[in-house]
């Protein structure tokens, strides 16, 4: 028994060897907790420990690198890793791990030189960042982030995006969001790939959990507490002394000297008489259509003219790939509902078949047997049908995620490592148009020689 125990102890011992300093305590107030320490000033945090709060604590850690990463109550979070290389920034590697509950960070020197190997994990979702001051909030389903200056990446973890990466992911799936777009946040819920943009109302970090009045404010201007971008060159241990300072010159409570006793007389209360109000008619709230799904070819293809001009709303609702382009047209936003399930028939459509020179075999191929059924419980889609060019018949099948905004798709790598599921690329939008319209844009290899493209247009089954 003494000989495994003692080589427990050794290896526990040489695991504390490795772990680096990441940064130090510069104030804690309430429960606060650094691994198994009280969270005081001065406390050095390493790599790996967890850092806790309880429901009154805070815990504010200054970075080797000059950063900070502010812990509000309730909060579990671990500064995974913090190897910085002065010489070499390539060499650096900083993550940072939120388990539970709201948290601030700001880059410090090193992750602005290598932004590119900062990775801020939490349960559901990796947050890489453009040099940058934002706050998070986590439980075990979803994730909310807001940012006060610079900009984050987040996406939603899934195949090409994991907890144990390091960097930013960055791909068709992740969104960013900036300092311009106040009021905003990402929200990213558990087995959601693509984040979603919306508006903060009530549910940001800072309104979950309001930052203390001392917090250092982002940005100077509307506030008497201190500034980090206005101060870089003053060190972050004499912003913590100002702190303290502030709390200890609060000012005596005033003291109201008591009302002076009234004679006991009865009042005197006129009764008013009231003057019937003139009813004002409420403003018509006009009332936004369906946005309508458009698609067609943007440019020639072959001998084929456009048939579309190339205009569309924001890219977050169009598709425009390959010649053709699939929009949403103005009017009132498509939410997916959270439950059931719609069944789509095959209302129209054109393929494409190139050859390897990318010249155009054929635009009059026929698409037939169609098929696209949406689960929206799950958040997917399956969809299939068949082109028909002369003798020759191609059955196209794919599957994949649908994201909350009603955009639909599948990695461009699943018609090779899903080949039973996935022989085609899929991007695509839904429409609550005539109780339901989807469209979507589809590719697929079919030799070394040879590759079809187009458009599917659906009507919901009735």
């Amino acid at each position: 028994m003494l000989r495994p125990l003692l080589i427990t102890s050794l290896l526990a011992l040489a695991a504390q060897a490795h772990a680096a300093e990441a940064g130090k305590v510069i104030f804690a107030a309430g429960s606060a907790q650094v691994a198994d320490k009280a969270g005081a000033e001065g406390t050095p945090v390493q790599e790996g420990e967890l850092l806790t709060t309880g429901k009154d604590g805070f815990l504010y850690v200054k970075t080797i690198d000059n950063g900070l990463f502010i812990l509000r109550p309730n909060t579990r979070a671990k500064i995974v890793a913090y190897h910085v290389d002065k010489k070499n920034p390539a060499n650096t590697r900083i993550k940072l791990e939120l388990i539970s509950g709201i948290a601030r960070s700001k880059s410090g020197d090193a992750v602005k030189l290598a932004r590119q190997n900062f990775r801020f994990n939490t349960p559901v979702a990796a947050i890489g960042v453009r040099g940058t001051d934002f706050t998070v909030y986590t439980d075990q389903e979803t994730s909310r982030v807001t940012v006060l200056t610079g900009g984050v990446v987040v996406s939603g973890f899934a195949d090409g995006c994991r907890p144990e990466g390091g960097g930013p992911c960055e791909g068709a799936a992740s969104r960013e969001l900036f300092a311009a777009q106040r009021g905003q946040l990402l929200q990213v819920r558990r087995g959601q790939t693509a984040p979603q943009v919306m508006p903060a109302n009530g549910s940001g970090p800072d309104q979950v959990s309001p930052p203390r009045a001392d917090e250092p404010v982002a940005k100077t201007g509307g506030s008497n507490t201190p500034s980090l971008d206005a101060r870089k060159g003053e060190t972050l241990e004499k912003l913590a002394n100002e702190i303290k300072q502030q709390q200890n010159n609060k000012p005596d409570p005033v003291v109201i000297p008591p009302t002076p006793p009234v004679e006991n007389k009865p009042p005197v209360v006129e009764v008013p008489v009231e003057q019937p109000k003139p009813e004002v008619p409420k403003p018509e709230v006009p009332q936004l259509p369906e946005r309508k799904i458009e698609w067609g070819r943007y440019a020639a293809i072959g001998n084929s003219e456009p048939t579309i001009a190339d205009a569309a709303p924001a890219d977050a609702d169009k598709v425009r790939l390959g010649g053709y382009i699939v929009y949403r047209t103005a009017g009132r936003e498509y939410v997916t509902p959270e439950r059931g399930s719609a069944s789509f028939v095959l209302k129209g459509g054109e393929a494409t078949i190139r050859t390897a020179d990318n010249a155009i075999a054929t635009t009059t191929a026929d698409l037939k047997n169609g098929l696209l059924s949406v689960d929206f419980g799950k958040a997917s889609y399956v969809t299939s049908f068949d082109v028909v060019s002369g003798a020759e018949t191609f059955n196209m099948k794919a599957d994949g995620y649908v994201t909350q905004d009603g955009r639909f798709g599948n990695s461009s790598m699943d018609q090779y490592s899903r080949p039973q599921e996935n022989n085609m690329e899929v991007t695509g939008l839904l429409s609550n148009e005539n109780g339901g319209a989807a469209a979507y844009y589809f590719k697929r290899t079919l030799n070394d020689n040879r590759s079809i493209n187009g458009v599917t247009s659906w009507g919901v089954k009735k």
